[in-house]
């Protein structure tokens, strides 16, 4: 493999990190910032204020043509039937037909033959391979939109702040928006939606004018935040992440994710929908909670999780900045009760089973 094929790869943001004082690391292949001098200053700015990140690194996909809609129903675990206003959007997850997770994802509703779609980095070749295998009958074109870019402003102030940069008319567009809807201004669409359990929005851009974008929401005192705040955050909204709370080995059943999966209508075939049915028959083995440790210790991912019905494991784990304790999520036998004890360096510790999320706008929910 050459140099070229293996070196990092780098969002049009990526010298407004070093001038920010990003520390740069490898993610998915591409070099992004983990933090910019304090993980823990980063996250607490999201919840107390406005923070962004650099999502530049997701992958958005654009299907226009009559078949797109079909095929996305027949792509999609969730129904794309539920969105009948322009702007709004779907959280799904794109099965196997084991009914394991290939992705989870958001799709946009743009026009009755035109759908947006923003994947993970991580997953990008596997998720444009199978659904490439899968288009083959629908009247559809795909295109990837590598000349977007894109910035998440997540916080309390995260709304105000980005409208104040607007003028009138746009502000007012884009301050209309609910939650889970966007809305394209010109070249740049905005999408009230986020990975944080705040306010705020994610907005698409062309690569060529997002640092300036970056540049003018940063004079309006939007801090620049790394990936390390956006792990701990989305951890407290009880938000999954690919790859670690879920993947091809497990089912939206068993990851806390049942609310995605629209099995009306009976007629809709969509992949996975027979293993997943076969699942909800034969009811699922485990299921994923949130955990408190009662005492001190931080807890991480894989540790052994003991219960009186056997033995889970810890998808996500980390120190909470915003509560002060250490929380996780876990995929535990399905009759767990509201107790455990977590495996940690040899000791059992005892933690609490609560629901998800911990925290949602800057609250805790325990």
């Amino acid at each position: 493999m050459s140099e070229e094929q293996t070196a990092p790869q780098h969002t049009p943001l990526y010298e407004q990190h070093l001038k920010a004082g990003g520390k740069m690391v490898d993610f998915a292949g591409w070099e992004m910032p983990i933090n910019y001098g304090s993980q823990v200053q980063e996250h607490h700015q999201v919840r107390n204020d406005a923070g962004m990140f650099d999502v530049s690194h997701m992958v958005v996909l654009d299907f226009e043509g009559s078949g797109s809609k079909a095929f996305l129903q027949h792509l999609l675990a969730n129904d794309v039937d539920k969105l009948k206003l322009q702007g709004k959007a779907l959280y799904s997850c794109m099965l196997n037909e084991d009914a394991g997770v290939i992705d989870d994802l958001i799709v946009y509703y743009l026009a009755d033959n035109f759908y947006r779609m923003v994947i993970n980095a991580a997953t990008r070749d596997n998720d444009i391979a199978w659904i490439i295998s899968k288009v083959e009958g629908f009247d559809l074109h795909i295109r990837e939109r590598d000349d977007l870019a894109m910035i998440a402003v997540q916080g309390p102030n995260a709304r105000a702040k980005t409208l104040s940069t607007l003028d009138d008319k746009a502000a007012e567009r884009v301050g209309e928006l609910k939650p889970f809807f966007g809305v394209q201004l010109d070249n740049i669409f905005f999408a009230r939606t986020g990975y944080t359990g705040e306010d705020g929005f994610e907005i698409m851009v062309p690569n060529a004018i997002v640092a300036g974008l970056w540049d003018v929401l940063l004079e309006a005192g939007i801090q620049p935040t790394g990936l390390g705040a956006r792990d701990t955050l989305r951890l407290e909204a009880g938000m999954n992440l690919y790859g670690t709370d879920m993947d091809t080995t497990t089912s939206p059943l068993v990851s806390g994710l049942s609310w995605t999966i629209a099995l009306a209508p009976e007629e809709r075939s969509f992949l996975g929908r027979s293993a997943l049915e076969a699942e909800v028959a034969f009811g699922p083995k485990s299921k994923l909670v949130g955990l408190v440790l009662e005492g001190k210790g931080v807890l991480r991912n894989h540790q052994k999780v003991i219960t009186t019905s056997g033995e889970g494991e810890i998808t996500s784990g980390t120190f909470s900045p915003t509560l002060g304790v250490a929380i996780a999520m876990a995929r535990v036998p399905t009759d767990t009760g509201d107790s455990c004890h977590v495996e940690i360096r040899g000791k059992q510790l005892p933690a609490r089973v609560v629901k998800l999320p911990f925290v949602r706008n800057g609250k805790s929910c325990l």
